[in-house]
């Protein structure tokens, strides 16, 4: 069985590649989580003038109290959990089939792998996080007056009443932009894995203030291309639909195109990266917390077991 594909799938190394990844990201999404509050208001609610993530925050402090800024905590890493463990165990599972004895990583095959294990999250965890978008903004104060209000009980709750209302097709609205996304992922980890590379070479240990800043710039570099389909990502998550209505994937790309032109027509270009200052924190900074956390995991982990080799691969 050693050396089969099934193997890699199913290996101790693999899943503590995952379970690295879901506690390094628990820990950077929990300590930052306020900043992604603010994000997802700015790209919601077009009315709000307020810009900067600072006023953001002590508006949201002022009106709605302290609390607003965790609104939705726990939908948020429930879908962090499921969706940092898919794409990790992903990802490092195609690692180890792809690059194995004399074959050699390249940015290449980085990107291709990013994307693979990108779009396998997308299509399972979709669902978790449209359900944890409408949690997050509900209750929220509006500037924009026909965002649509929703009373839901909690995950299970909203559940049953997006499937019961408005259909099943729901629970997988933006999956066309995030499918496109699925790229954001993919330069993220080419550009990590190419930047550890050329830190690590001769076998040289990376000290961790490297780790957090070369998670930084991957994840810098990834969002600020990507982040006009982030918006539409977030508005589409967040938008009912009627139940009679069938979404075709022609509907899907006209209504990303069509939300990009209203972007366009009401704020210009800039209308197109409105809350990127707060999304750039976030990420960056959640990013750049998960990735430390996660190398110094998997190698203490790694170290314990016995397959240091495994850590530096």
């Amino acid at each position: 069985m050693k050396g089969s594909s099934s193997s890699h799938l199913a290996s101790y190394e693999t899943l503590v590649h995952a379970v690295a990844g879901v506690v390094g990201s628990v820990t950077a999404t929990t300590t930052f989580f306020p900043l992604d509050t603010a994000r997802i208001r700015l790209q919601v609610d077009e009315k709000r003038k307020s810009s900067s993530t600072p006023v953001i925050l002590a508006e949201i402090v002022k009106e709605e109290g302290l609390s607003a800024l965790y609104r939705g905590w726990f939908p948020v890493i429930s879908s962090v959990c499921c969706s940092n463990f898919v794409y990790f165990y992903t990802f490092n599972s195609l690692k180890s089939m792809l690059v194995k004895g004399n074959a050699r990583a390249t940015p290449g095959k980085d990107l291709l792998m990013g994307c693979i294990a990108g779009a396998t999250n997308v299509f399972l965890t979709t669902p978790m996080w449209v359900v944890n978008t409408r949690l997050k903004l509900q209750g929220a104060k509006f500037r924009k007056e026909d965002i649509h209000k929703t009373e839901y009980k909690g995950i299970l709750d909203a559940f049953q009443q997006i499937i019961t209302n408005e259909g099943v097709g729901t629970l997988w609205n933006g999956i066309l932009p995030s499918l496109i996304l699925v790229c954001n992922p993919g330069i993220q980890f080419m550009f990590y894995e190419g930047l550890k590379r050329k830190a690590g070479k001769a076998g040289r240990r990376i000290p961790s203030w490297e780790i957090f800043m070369i998670g930084a710039i991957a994840k810098a570099i990834a969002t600020t291309m990507t982040y006009p389909l982030q918006i539409v990502q977030a508005i589409l998550r967040f938008e009912p639909n009627k139940r009679t209505s069938q979404s075709t994937f022609q509907e899907s790309a006209h209504k990303v195109i069509s939300l990009i032109s209203e972007r366009l027509k009401k704020g210009g270009f800039p209308g197109l990266y409105k809350g990127l200052e707060a999304k750039l924190l976030q990420t960056v900074c959640t990013a750049a917390l998960m990735f430390l956390v996660y190398e110094r995991i998997a190698g203490i982990t790694f170290k314990i077991m016995g397959l240091s080799k495994m850590a530096k691969r």
